[in-house]
């Protein structure tokens, strides 16, 4: 775990950063439906989990902007930026209706992130308990799958005293509509680090991710079949 301090005097957002962590501590939080089209075809090509190639994504997006890495420490009163940033994501028990949290490691190399991830959950498969420890993971983002319904409004609340500064991600199951497929996604930032621009930004940066992977990919692929 790796970061650096950020100058609040010399932070770009500096007016913006003292008004929402003194005058009014607040979130923001939007839903939008992505187009998702070309990965869930590129997934069902390439016999590839869509879930973990939506993570994979996702987490690249968020590890590309340093809006999206920051962090208070509130013990020194200082603002922070991670070199890098991972996902808890969580893995659901059809028997106890119960989650468990799985802390996985992002790693630049889509296979190498597609195998570890694949890993932790057939780890997490095999137990019922519901072991956070953000103690010891403070540069893990929340990746929360909601695959029982494709939702219009999601809304994460926190105590709008705490200065949790890390992206929490949900996102629901697509639909089709005019023969393309969409999905909501929901994001939350505290808005002392990011307001509507940043994160609408999560949703453009999301798309434009999936048209390249998907692209990209199915190029590979058929340089292995030739």
């Amino acid at each position: 775990m790796n970061y650096r301090v950020i100058d609040k005097e010399t932070y770009y957002r500096k007016g913006v950063y003292r008004h929402f962590t003194e005058d009014c501590k607040c979130s923001v939080s939007m839903t939008a439906r992505i187009d998702v089209t070309d990965l869930i075809g590129y997934s069902r090509r390439t016999g590839t989990k869509f879930y973990i190639n939506f993570l994979y994504l996702l987490s690249k997006v968020l590890n590309a902007r340093e809006d999206y890495r920051m962090a208070y420490l509130w013990e020194t009163d200082e603002l922070i930026c991670y070199d890098r940033i991972h996902p808890t994501q969580y893995v659901f028990h059809e028997d106890t209706e119960t989650c468990t949290p799985v802390y996985t490691t992002y790693y630049e190399e889509y296979q190498q992130f597609y195998d570890e991830a694949q890993k932790d959950i057939e780890a997490a498969q095999q137990t019922r308990q519901y072991c956070l420890d953000a103690a010891a993971h403070p540069n893990w983002f929340d990746a929360s799958y909601l695959p029982w319904i494709s939702y219009d409004a999601l809304n994460i609340e926190l105590p709008d005293g705490y200065l949790y500064f890390l992206p929490i991600i949900n996102w629901g199951k697509y639909r089709e509509e005019n023969g393309r497929y969409l999905m909501p996604v929901s994001v939350r930032m505290n808005h002392a680090v990011a307001d509507g621009y940043l994160v609408a930004k999560v949703f453009r940066l999301l798309e434009t991710e999936i048209q390249t992977f998907s692209s990209r990919s199915d190029n590979v692929q058929g340089e292995k079949q030739r």
